[in-house]
């Protein structure tokens, strides 16, 4: 008979720029499968030193595993089809606690981004809709929105909020069709959504990081 307990366990997340009453932007950036929080958050690196007032916040997935075979190359991920719900609300409570830590930090009015990347994506949506903040805008990026979220909880979440879906024009994961798709049926739920492509495969993009960042 499979039984489940409930422990304290290690979580581990990256930070660029400090926290402090002058922080006026923080983003919360969730890796996609089998990457690591360490070199993930290297892409957002220019946000935090181009504003002092920005914060990067990259954590990862609670499950880390060898890529390939016994040894060498080490990534995460935020959930696998075993034992899922468990996986999934482990992560929410960690996400919900190390949120409740960096925003104690913050002036009230602090604007939060949300970015989730590819599986990422998935993490997010679950998280924010259990959070106990609203973010100013969240970023699906070579992603989608958990489909599995209550219409009740996806529309609480998504009304009036800012989304943006980006996808590039040659991911080999998602393709853009489907990106459409996704930006009209989260529409329907009254979120402010809004799609943008790039050049590019299964990957972030500086430009458009730069102009993401621009949203205020």
């Amino acid at each position: 008979m499979e039984r489940h307990i409930t422990v304290a366990r290690t979580a581990r997340y990256q930070q660029l720029g400090i926290l402090s009453s002058q922080t006026r932007r923080v983003w919360f950036v969730c890796h996609g499968y089998g990457q690591l929080a360490a070199y993930f958050v290297r892409h957002f690196a220019f946000l935090a030193e181009a504003d002092p007032a920005t914060v990067i916040i990259a954590p990862e997935g609670l499950s880390r595993f060898y890529l390939r075979g016994n040894g060498g190359r080490v990534g995460a991920s935020w959930m696998t089809r075993d034992d899922r719900l468990h996986e999934i609300q482990d992560h929410v409570n960690f996400l919900n606690q190390l949120a409740a830590a960096v925003l104690a930090h913050c002036p009230p009015d602090v604007h939060v981004t949300v970015l989730g990347f590819s599986q990422g994506t998935a993490t997010v949506g679950r998280w924010l809709a259990q959070a106990a903040f609203r973010p100013a805008h969240l970023i699906l990026w070579a992603g989608g929105f958990p489909e599995d979220l209550a219409p009740t909880a996806a529309s609480k979440l998504l009304k009036g909020l800012l989304l943006t879906i980006v996808i590039g024009t040659a991911d080999e994961y998602i393709s853009t069709a489907q990106a459409e798709q996704q930006h009209q049926q989260l529409q329907q739920f009254g979120a402010a959504t809004r799609l943008l492509t790039f050049a590019g495969r299964h990957e972030l993009n500086r430009a458009l990081l730069e102009q993401l960042a621009a949203v205020r």
